[in-house]
């Protein structure tokens, strides 16, 4: 595209070599075109050319002062307000985002990508419910009934005994039983 636009706007009648006309405008171009395209996000011009600003200052005052310049330093040097410098500063990660393979959150480098989501705890307890719930409906009323007074209502087993109407040896059968069928027929660890 730069060469393309030296060669509209050379003028021959001037004198100048079409190389030495052309360079300038191809830099400036391929300058352009990384300023204006390169940003995975879209940024104003504005900021686009502080940003720009920014670095020359930078560079400027960390060779005169051997150290990192401080953004009140930089906004002096660069003309800009505090506010303008911490505002392009921030969206210099616009330019170029954090990859999401390549790097492991440690900074180690590694092939495999980055975990970019969460695993949510709810969705496994929602699965467990859903699977314990259909577990549950199997099994007879009288064994559903003793499951609910012993882990819902947290009755021990000589009150279940009592209120059933059977002995506390057997309410323990009917637990342990009914807890073997429901690990069998969910094939999950929840039960463990």
């Amino acid at each position: 595209m730069g060469l393309i636009k030296a060669i509209d706007r050379y003028d021959p009648t001037r004198g100048n070599k079409l190389a030495s006309f052309a360079t300038p405008t191809i830099l400036g171009e391929i300058r352009r075109h990384f300023r204006d395209r390169s940003w995975a996000v879209r940024v104003p011009r504005g900021i686009q050319e502080a940003r720009a600003e920014i670095a020359r200052a930078v560079d400027d005052l960390s060779a005169r002062l051997h150290r990192s310049p401080s953004i009140r330093e930089i906004a002096e040097a660069s003309g800009l307000s505090e506010e303008d410098v911490l505002d392009a500063l921030a969206a210099g990660s616009a330019q170029r985002p954090a990859s999401l393979s390549g790097t492991s959150p440690d900074g180690e480098g590694d092939d495999s990508p980055m975990d970019v989501g969460v695993m949510d705890a709810g969705f496994e307890q929602a699965e467990a419910r859903v699977a314990l719930g259909e577990g549950i409906e199997s099994l007879p009323a009288r064994e559903r009934v003793i499951l609910h007074l012993r882990f819902t209502e947290g009755l021990t087993q000589s009150e279940i005994a009592a209120q059933v109407g059977i002995s506390q040896m057997h309410v323990s059968r009917l637990i342990r039983r009914s807890l073997e069928q429901l690990r069998s027929s969910t094939g999950e660890g929840f039960l463990a």
